[in-house]
Protein backbone atom coordinates (compact mmCIF):
# COMPACT_ATOMS: atom_id res chain seq x y z
CA UNK A 1 0.00 0.00 0.00
CA UNK A 2 1.51 3.19 -0.80
CA UNK A 3 2.09 6.33 1.81
CA UNK A 4 -0.69 8.05 0.11
CA UNK A 5 -3.18 5.73 0.90
CA UNK A 6 -2.43 4.84 3.58
CA UNK A 7 -2.81 8.32 4.77
CA UNK A 8 -6.94 8.34 3.17
CA UNK A 9 -7.69 5.16 5.15
CA UNK A 10 -5.89 6.36 8.45
CA UNK A 11 -8.09 9.70 7.73
CA UNK A 12 -11.21 7.98 7.34
CA UNK A 13 -11.95 9.44 3.73
CA UNK A 14 -14.84 8.04 1.76
CA UNK A 15 -13.54 6.60 -1.69
CA UNK A 16 -15.90 5.58 -4.76
CA UNK A 17 -15.69 4.60 -7.97
CA UNK A 18 -17.29 6.23 -10.88
CA UNK A 19 -18.55 4.85 -13.64
CA UNK A 20 -16.09 6.90 -16.12
CA UNK A 21 -13.16 7.75 -15.66
CA UNK A 22 -12.41 11.22 -15.21
CA UNK A 23 -11.00 13.05 -17.27
CA UNK A 24 -6.97 14.19 -17.63
CA UNK A 25 -7.99 18.51 -17.11
CA UNK A 26 -7.59 17.11 -13.52
CA UNK A 27 -4.58 15.20 -13.29
CA UNK A 28 -4.14 15.74 -9.58
CA UNK A 29 -6.36 13.15 -8.15
CA UNK A 30 -6.44 9.18 -8.86
CA UNK A 31 -8.74 8.87 -12.22
CA UNK A 32 -10.71 6.37 -9.97
CA UNK A 33 -12.68 8.48 -7.57
CA UNK A 34 -15.79 10.16 -7.32
CA UNK A 35 -16.06 11.45 -3.99
CA UNK A 36 -13.04 12.62 -2.04
CA UNK A 37 -14.00 13.64 1.49
CA UNK A 38 -12.00 14.92 3.89
CA UNK A 39 -14.21 16.41 6.60
CA UNK A 40 -12.28 16.87 9.71
CA UNK A 41 -8.85 18.53 7.70
CA UNK A 42 -8.93 22.30 7.44
CA UNK A 43 -8.57 22.99 3.99
CA UNK A 44 -10.14 19.85 2.69
CA UNK A 45 -11.69 19.91 -0.82
CA UNK A 46 -14.39 17.80 -2.29
CA UNK A 47 -14.18 16.11 -6.17
CA UNK A 48 -17.43 15.38 -7.40
CA UNK A 49 -19.04 13.89 -10.62
CA UNK A 50 -22.70 14.33 -11.35
CA UNK A 51 -24.31 13.43 -14.48
CA UNK A 52 -28.40 15.22 -14.63
CA UNK A 53 -29.44 12.84 -17.09
CA UNK A 54 -28.51 9.45 -19.10
CA UNK A 55 -28.21 11.64 -22.35
CA UNK A 56 -26.64 14.65 -20.85
CA UNK A 57 -22.47 15.40 -20.38
CA UNK A 58 -21.13 14.69 -17.22
CA UNK A 59 -19.95 17.71 -15.28
CA UNK A 60 -17.09 18.07 -12.55
CA UNK A 61 -16.44 20.86 -10.23
CA UNK A 62 -14.78 21.74 -6.62
CA UNK A 63 -16.61 23.01 -3.29
CA UNK A 64 -15.12 23.76 -0.03
CA UNK A 65 -16.38 21.64 2.91
CA UNK A 66 -15.89 24.47 5.23
CA UNK A 67 -18.23 26.94 2.22
CA UNK A 68 -21.38 25.06 3.30
CA UNK A 69 -22.87 26.11 -0.67
CA UNK A 70 -24.75 23.79 -2.34
CA UNK A 71 -23.11 22.19 -5.43
CA UNK A 72 -23.54 23.97 -8.92
CA UNK A 73 -26.14 21.59 -9.77
CA UNK A 74 -27.99 21.18 -6.24
CA UNK A 75 -27.96 25.06 -6.41
CA UNK A 76 -29.84 25.03 -9.68
CA UNK A 77 -33.16 26.20 -10.02
CA UNK A 78 -33.49 25.56 -14.04
CA UNK A 79 -34.71 21.81 -14.89
CA UNK A 80 -34.76 20.17 -18.08
CA UNK A 81 -33.86 22.92 -20.30
CA UNK A 82 -36.09 25.87 -20.14
CA UNK A 83 -38.09 24.77 -17.63
CA UNK A 84 -38.00 25.82 -14.46
CA UNK A 85 -38.38 23.20 -10.80
CA UNK A 86 -40.82 25.38 -8.74
CA UNK A 87 -40.27 23.56 -5.49
CA UNK A 88 -36.64 25.22 -5.51
CA UNK A 89 -38.63 28.73 -5.00
CA UNK A 90 -39.00 30.31 -1.57
CA UNK A 91 -42.81 32.17 -2.08
CA UNK A 92 -40.60 35.09 -2.92
CA UNK A 93 -38.60 33.67 -5.81
CA UNK A 94 -41.62 32.02 -6.99
CA UNK A 95 -43.50 35.52 -6.40
CA UNK A 96 -40.77 37.56 -8.77
CA UNK A 97 -40.74 34.42 -11.60
CA UNK A 98 -44.56 34.94 -11.62
CA UNK A 99 -44.18 38.75 -12.33
CA UNK A 100 -41.24 38.34 -14.61
CA UNK A 101 -44.02 36.57 -17.20
CA UNK A 102 -46.74 39.45 -16.58
CA UNK A 103 -48.80 37.79 -13.99
CA UNK A 104 -50.14 39.60 -10.47
CA UNK A 105 -48.31 38.87 -6.78
CA UNK A 106 -52.06 37.61 -6.20
CA UNK A 107 -51.21 34.82 -8.45
CA UNK A 108 -48.36 33.39 -6.82
CA UNK A 109 -50.02 33.30 -3.78
CA UNK A 110 -52.84 31.23 -5.28
CA UNK A 111 -49.89 28.88 -6.94
CA UNK A 112 -47.99 28.48 -3.53
CA UNK A 113 -51.38 27.10 -1.95
CA UNK A 114 -52.26 24.66 -4.46
CA UNK A 115 -48.34 23.08 -4.44
CA UNK A 116 -48.34 23.58 -0.62
CA UNK A 117 -51.51 24.17 0.83
CA UNK A 118 -55.36 23.84 0.80
CA UNK A 119 -54.44 19.83 0.60
CA UNK A 120 -54.41 19.83 -2.84
CA UNK A 121 -50.05 19.54 -2.96
CA UNK A 122 -50.03 19.90 -7.02
CA UNK A 123 -47.96 17.70 -8.70
CA UNK A 124 -49.06 19.04 -12.16
CA UNK A 125 -51.43 21.62 -13.93
CA UNK A 126 -54.09 19.57 -14.00
CA UNK A 127 -54.70 20.27 -10.26
CA UNK A 128 -54.67 23.34 -10.55
CA UNK A 129 -57.78 24.59 -10.27
CA UNK A 130 -59.00 28.05 -9.75
CA UNK A 131 -56.26 29.32 -11.64
CA UNK A 132 -56.27 31.94 -14.40
CA UNK A 133 -56.08 29.69 -18.12
CA UNK A 134 -53.42 31.72 -19.40
CA UNK A 135 -51.39 31.53 -16.44
CA UNK A 136 -51.85 27.39 -16.14
CA UNK A 137 -50.58 27.24 -19.96
CA UNK A 138 -47.40 29.51 -19.24
CA UNK A 139 -47.07 27.02 -16.42
CA UNK A 140 -47.18 23.95 -18.64
CA UNK A 141 -44.62 25.35 -20.74
CA UNK A 142 -42.34 26.82 -18.64
CA UNK A 143 -42.36 25.00 -14.91
CA UNK A 144 -42.05 21.51 -13.73
CA UNK A 145 -43.49 20.32 -9.92
CA UNK A 146 -42.01 17.40 -9.53
CA UNK A 147 -38.83 16.87 -8.74
CA UNK A 148 -38.97 12.98 -7.33
CA UNK A 149 -40.13 9.75 -8.51
CA UNK A 150 -42.10 6.73 -6.43
CA UNK A 151 -39.92 4.12 -7.01
CA UNK A 152 -41.09 1.66 -4.06
CA UNK A 153 -42.80 2.00 -0.57
CA UNK A 154 -41.88 -0.25 2.14
CA UNK A 155 -44.11 -0.81 4.98
CA UNK A 156 -42.34 -2.33 8.20
CA UNK A 157 -44.29 -4.43 11.00
CA UNK A 158 -45.02 -1.62 12.94
CA UNK A 159 -46.21 0.58 10.17
CA UNK A 160 -43.36 2.53 9.40
CA UNK A 161 -42.99 3.55 5.68
CA UNK A 162 -39.89 3.64 4.34
CA UNK A 163 -39.88 5.49 0.51
CA UNK A 164 -37.41 4.93 -2.30
CA UNK A 165 -37.38 7.66 -4.84
CA UNK A 166 -35.32 8.07 -7.89
CA UNK A 167 -33.69 11.27 -8.92
CA UNK A 168 -33.23 12.62 -11.99
CA UNK A 169 -29.78 11.77 -12.80
CA UNK A 170 -30.43 7.74 -11.45
CA UNK A 171 -29.45 8.10 -7.79
CA UNK A 172 -31.70 6.64 -5.30
CA UNK A 173 -32.88 8.55 -1.86
CA UNK A 174 -34.46 7.18 1.36
CA UNK A 175 -37.39 8.90 3.33
CA UNK A 176 -39.03 7.62 6.32
CA UNK A 177 -42.43 8.00 8.05
CA UNK A 178 -43.55 7.12 10.95
CA UNK A 179 -46.85 6.84 12.58
CA UNK A 180 -46.93 7.23 16.36
CA UNK A 181 -50.25 6.05 18.46
CA UNK A 182 -49.97 9.36 20.13
CA UNK A 183 -51.92 11.22 17.20
CA UNK A 184 -48.31 12.49 15.90
CA UNK A 185 -46.53 11.37 12.68
CA UNK A 186 -43.11 12.45 11.95
CA UNK A 187 -41.56 12.52 8.13
CA UNK A 188 -37.24 11.54 8.42
CA UNK A 189 -36.08 13.55 5.12
CA UNK A 190 -32.32 12.99 3.81
CA UNK A 191 -30.75 15.87 2.67
CA UNK A 192 -27.72 14.11 0.80
CA UNK A 193 -27.35 10.73 -1.43
CA UNK A 194 -24.77 9.18 0.99
CA UNK A 195 -22.86 11.21 3.46
CA UNK A 196 -18.88 12.49 3.68
CA UNK A 197 -19.31 12.10 8.12
CA UNK A 198 -17.96 7.95 7.65
CA UNK A 199 -19.76 8.10 11.02
CA UNK A 200 -18.71 4.04 12.03
CA UNK A 201 -21.75 2.80 13.62
CA UNK A 202 -23.59 4.23 10.32
CA UNK A 203 -24.93 2.20 7.45
CA UNK A 204 -25.60 5.28 5.36
CA UNK A 205 -21.84 6.78 5.94
CA UNK A 206 -20.69 3.63 4.42
CA UNK A 207 -21.49 5.01 0.79
CA UNK A 208 -19.48 8.41 1.08
CA UNK A 209 -20.90 11.69 -0.56
CA UNK A 210 -22.57 11.25 -3.83
CA UNK A 211 -23.89 14.73 -4.14
CA UNK A 212 -26.35 16.99 -2.10
CA UNK A 213 -29.92 17.24 -2.79
CA UNK A 214 -31.76 20.38 -3.76
CA UNK A 215 -33.86 22.28 -1.78
CA UNK A 216 -36.49 21.31 -3.78
CA UNK A 217 -35.82 17.17 -3.42
CA UNK A 218 -35.71 17.81 0.06
CA UNK A 219 -39.17 19.50 0.01
CA UNK A 220 -40.93 16.91 -1.91
CA UNK A 221 -40.31 14.19 0.64
CA UNK A 222 -42.37 15.77 2.54
CA UNK A 223 -44.98 17.27 0.37
CA UNK A 224 -45.25 13.69 -0.92
CA UNK A 225 -45.75 12.14 2.68
CA UNK A 226 -48.80 13.96 3.03
CA UNK A 227 -50.28 13.62 -0.26
CA UNK A 228 -49.98 9.81 -0.15
CA UNK A 229 -50.09 9.01 3.09
CA UNK A 230 -51.98 11.13 4.97
CA UNK A 231 -55.19 9.32 4.42
CA UNK A 232 -53.46 6.07 5.97
CA UNK A 233 -51.21 7.17 9.21
CA UNK A 234 -53.23 10.64 9.91
CA UNK A 235 -51.91 14.29 9.68
CA UNK A 236 -48.21 14.35 9.25
CA UNK A 237 -47.29 16.97 11.95
CA UNK A 238 -43.57 16.87 12.48
CA UNK A 239 -40.18 16.63 10.22
CA UNK A 240 -36.70 15.16 11.16
CA UNK A 241 -33.45 15.52 9.04
CA UNK A 242 -32.11 12.80 9.88
CA UNK A 243 -32.32 10.60 6.74
CA UNK A 244 -29.36 10.06 4.49
CA UNK A 245 -27.27 12.95 4.67
CA UNK A 246 -25.39 15.69 7.26
CA UNK A 247 -27.95 18.27 6.77
CA UNK A 248 -25.39 21.07 7.66
CA UNK A 249 -23.28 20.08 4.69
CA UNK A 250 -25.78 21.00 2.63
CA UNK A 251 -26.73 23.86 4.73
CA UNK A 252 -28.12 26.81 1.84
CA UNK A 253 -30.75 24.03 0.49
CA UNK A 254 -31.77 22.45 3.99
CA UNK A 255 -32.12 26.56 5.57
CA UNK A 256 -34.66 26.85 1.92
CA UNK A 257 -36.46 23.48 2.07
CA UNK A 258 -36.90 24.13 6.05
CA UNK A 259 -38.18 27.53 5.39
CA UNK A 260 -40.41 26.61 3.08
CA UNK A 261 -41.86 24.25 5.41
CA UNK A 262 -42.35 26.21 7.81
CA UNK A 263 -44.21 29.21 5.64
CA UNK A 264 -47.59 30.17 6.79
CA UNK A 265 -48.98 29.76 3.77
CA UNK A 266 -47.38 26.74 3.06
CA UNK A 267 -46.89 23.31 4.32
CA UNK A 268 -47.39 25.05 7.72
CA UNK A 269 -45.33 23.16 9.90
CA UNK A 270 -44.59 24.35 13.54
CA UNK A 271 -40.37 25.59 13.53
CA UNK A 272 -40.49 23.74 16.53
CA UNK A 273 -41.60 20.57 14.99
CA UNK A 274 -38.68 20.41 12.53
CA UNK A 275 -35.37 19.46 13.63
CA UNK A 276 -32.18 19.42 11.77
CA UNK A 277 -29.63 16.94 13.48
CA UNK A 278 -26.26 17.29 12.51
CA UNK A 279 -23.16 15.36 13.56
CA UNK A 280 -21.35 18.69 14.85
CA UNK A 281 -20.09 20.96 11.86
CA UNK A 282 -19.53 24.31 14.31
CA UNK A 283 -19.39 26.65 11.75
CA UNK A 284 -22.77 26.33 9.97
CA UNK A 285 -24.38 25.43 13.34
CA UNK A 286 -23.66 28.44 13.99
CA UNK A 287 -24.90 30.16 11.44
CA UNK A 288 -27.91 28.00 11.67
CA UNK A 289 -28.95 29.23 15.06
CA UNK A 290 -29.01 32.70 13.41
CA UNK A 291 -30.77 31.79 10.25
CA UNK A 292 -33.18 29.70 11.36
CA UNK A 293 -36.00 29.33 13.77
CA UNK A 294 -36.22 25.37 13.28
CA UNK A 295 -35.15 23.05 16.15
CA UNK A 296 -31.80 21.82 16.23
CA UNK A 297 -30.75 18.30 17.13
CA UNK A 298 -27.43 17.23 17.84
CA UNK A 299 -25.44 13.96 17.22
CA UNK A 300 -23.30 13.32 20.16
CA UNK A 301 -23.13 9.56 20.74
CA UNK A 302 -19.39 9.50 23.08
CA UNK A 303 -18.10 11.43 26.31
CA UNK A 304 -14.56 11.64 25.08
CA UNK A 305 -12.57 13.32 22.28
CA UNK A 306 -10.97 9.52 22.04
CA UNK A 307 -14.13 7.91 21.56
CA UNK A 308 -15.66 10.37 19.47
CA UNK A 309 -12.87 11.01 17.17
CA UNK A 310 -12.73 7.16 16.11
CA UNK A 311 -16.69 6.43 15.82
CA UNK A 312 -17.45 10.28 14.30
CA UNK A 313 -14.26 11.30 12.26
CA UNK A 314 -15.81 15.02 12.48
CA UNK A 315 -14.03 15.04 16.29
CA UNK A 316 -11.17 15.18 14.53
CA UNK A 317 -11.80 18.48 13.36
CA UNK A 318 -14.38 19.81 15.70
CA UNK A 319 -13.73 18.49 19.09
CA UNK A 320 -15.78 18.16 22.15
CA UNK A 321 -15.33 21.38 24.13
CA UNK A 322 -15.59 23.49 20.72
CA UNK A 323 -19.02 21.90 19.68
CA UNK A 324 -20.30 22.11 23.71
CA UNK A 325 -19.02 25.61 23.94
CA UNK A 326 -20.89 26.96 20.54
CA UNK A 327 -23.93 25.57 21.92
CA UNK A 328 -23.17 27.24 25.42
CA UNK A 329 -22.49 30.57 23.83
CA UNK A 330 -25.10 30.37 20.95
CA UNK A 331 -27.82 29.28 23.29
CA UNK A 332 -27.78 32.19 25.87
CA UNK A 333 -29.45 34.25 23.75
CA UNK A 334 -32.25 32.02 22.54
CA UNK A 335 -35.16 32.55 24.60
CA UNK A 336 -36.96 28.97 25.37
CA UNK A 337 -35.08 27.26 22.63
CA UNK A 338 -33.37 23.50 23.82
CA UNK A 339 -31.33 21.31 21.89
CA UNK A 340 -32.12 17.72 21.61
CA UNK A 341 -28.61 15.56 21.98
CA UNK A 342 -28.90 11.94 20.33
CA UNK A 343 -27.05 9.49 22.07
CA UNK A 344 -26.70 6.28 19.96
CA UNK A 345 -25.38 3.61 22.80
CA UNK A 346 -23.22 1.05 21.62
CA UNK A 347 -22.63 -1.99 23.78
CA UNK A 348 -18.96 -1.83 25.85
CA UNK A 349 -18.05 1.54 23.93
CA UNK A 350 -20.20 4.69 25.14
CA UNK A 351 -22.45 3.43 27.62
CA UNK A 352 -20.38 2.82 30.79
CA UNK A 353 -21.72 4.52 34.39
CA UNK A 354 -18.38 6.38 33.83
CA UNK A 355 -19.91 7.75 30.35
CA UNK A 356 -22.77 8.47 31.93
CA UNK A 357 -21.52 10.55 34.94
CA UNK A 358 -19.65 12.41 32.57
CA UNK A 359 -22.24 13.45 29.90
CA UNK A 360 -23.94 15.05 33.03
CA UNK A 361 -21.17 17.05 32.77
CA UNK A 362 -20.80 17.94 29.25
CA UNK A 363 -24.22 19.20 28.97
CA UNK A 364 -24.19 21.07 32.45
CA UNK A 365 -25.38 25.12 30.97
CA UNK A 366 -26.67 24.30 27.83
CA UNK A 367 -30.81 24.03 27.93
CA UNK A 368 -31.10 20.40 26.30
CA UNK A 369 -32.94 17.09 26.43
CA UNK A 370 -31.07 14.11 25.35
CA UNK A 371 -32.65 11.16 23.37
CA UNK A 372 -30.80 7.35 23.97
CA UNK A 373 -31.03 5.46 20.84
CA UNK A 374 -31.03 2.00 20.77
CA UNK A 375 -27.91 0.95 17.99
CA UNK A 376 -30.02 -0.11 14.88
CA UNK A 377 -27.42 -3.59 13.22
CA UNK A 378 -26.42 -3.42 9.93
CA UNK A 379 -24.43 -5.51 7.74
CA UNK A 380 -20.64 -4.92 7.89
CA UNK A 381 -20.85 -3.31 11.46
CA UNK A 382 -19.07 -4.55 14.19
CA UNK A 383 -21.02 -2.33 16.97
CA UNK A 384 -23.80 -4.24 19.30
CA UNK A 385 -26.91 -2.03 20.65
CA UNK A 386 -26.62 -1.82 24.78
CA UNK A 387 -29.09 -4.41 26.32
CA UNK A 388 -32.46 -2.66 27.09
CA UNK A 389 -31.76 -3.03 31.04
CA UNK A 390 -28.40 -1.16 30.97
CA UNK A 391 -30.18 1.65 28.57
CA UNK A 392 -32.95 2.10 31.50
CA UNK A 393 -30.03 2.20 34.15
CA UNK A 394 -28.00 4.85 32.01
CA UNK A 395 -31.02 6.76 31.79
CA UNK A 396 -31.81 6.74 35.62
CA UNK A 397 -28.24 7.53 36.20
CA UNK A 398 -28.77 10.54 34.23
CA UNK A 399 -31.94 11.63 35.02
CA UNK A 400 -30.84 11.41 38.82
CA UNK A 401 -28.21 14.20 37.35
CA UNK A 402 -30.60 16.79 36.61
CA UNK A 403 -31.20 15.52 32.83
CA UNK A 404 -34.56 15.78 31.03
CA UNK A 405 -34.16 12.20 29.05
CA UNK A 406 -35.99 10.18 27.20
CA UNK A 407 -35.36 6.46 25.67
CA UNK A 408 -35.91 6.26 21.43
CA UNK A 409 -37.65 2.89 20.45
CA UNK A 410 -35.83 1.58 17.68
CA UNK A 411 -38.71 1.73 14.34
CA UNK A 412 -38.92 0.20 10.93
CA UNK A 413 -35.88 -1.89 11.11
CA UNK A 414 -37.25 -5.09 9.93
CA UNK A 415 -37.52 -2.62 6.96
CA UNK A 416 -34.07 -1.09 7.14
CA UNK A 417 -35.88 1.97 7.43
CA UNK A 418 -34.45 2.85 11.39
CA UNK A 419 -32.30 5.05 12.28
CA UNK A 420 -28.16 4.73 10.99
CA UNK A 421 -29.94 2.16 8.47
CA UNK A 422 -30.58 4.27 5.04
CA UNK A 423 -28.58 3.53 2.29
CA UNK A 424 -26.93 1.10 -0.01
CA UNK A 425 -23.47 0.99 -0.11
CA UNK A 426 -21.88 -0.40 -3.34
CA UNK A 427 -18.85 -2.28 -3.74
CA UNK A 428 -16.18 0.31 -2.77
CA UNK A 429 -17.38 1.49 0.99
CA UNK A 430 -15.82 4.19 3.12
CA UNK A 431 -13.04 3.05 5.10
CA UNK A 432 -13.49 1.25 8.56
CA UNK A 433 -11.28 3.30 10.86
CA UNK A 434 -8.90 1.65 13.51
CA UNK A 435 -10.49 0.42 16.90
CA UNK A 436 -8.78 1.67 19.18
CA UNK A 437 -6.97 -0.85 21.44
CA UNK A 438 -9.15 -0.48 24.40
CA UNK A 439 -12.34 -1.24 22.72
CA UNK A 440 -10.94 -4.46 20.63
CA UNK A 441 -11.96 -6.75 23.59
CA UNK A 442 -15.47 -5.20 23.92
CA UNK A 443 -15.87 -5.25 19.58
CA UNK A 444 -14.81 -9.03 20.38
CA UNK A 445 -15.30 -11.62 17.42
CA UNK A 446 -17.52 -9.59 15.54
CA UNK A 447 -15.50 -7.32 14.15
Amino acid sequence: MSMRSWMMRRMGMAILVPPNPIPSIIPSFPRSFTTLTTPFLTTSRRLTLSAPSSSSSSHYHFSDFDAGEGDCVANAIPWNGSKVLLKGMTYTQLQKWVQSHGYRPGQAMMLWKRMYGNDIWAFHTDELEGLNKDFKKMLSEKAEFRALSLKEIRTAADGTRKILFALDDGMVVETVVIPCDRGRTTVCVSSQVGCAMNCQFCYTGRMGLRRHLTAAEIVEQAVFARRMLTSEVGSITNVVFMGMGEPLHNIDNVIKAADIMVDEQGLQFSPRKVTISTSGLVPQLRRFLHESKCALAVSLNATTDEVRNWIMPINRKYKLDLLLGTLREELCSKRNYKVLFEYVMLEGINDSDDDAKRLIELVKGIPCKINLISFNPHSGSFFRPTKEERMIEFRNTLASGGCTVFLRLSRGDDQMAACGQLGKPGTIQAPLLRIPQQFQMAIGNSA
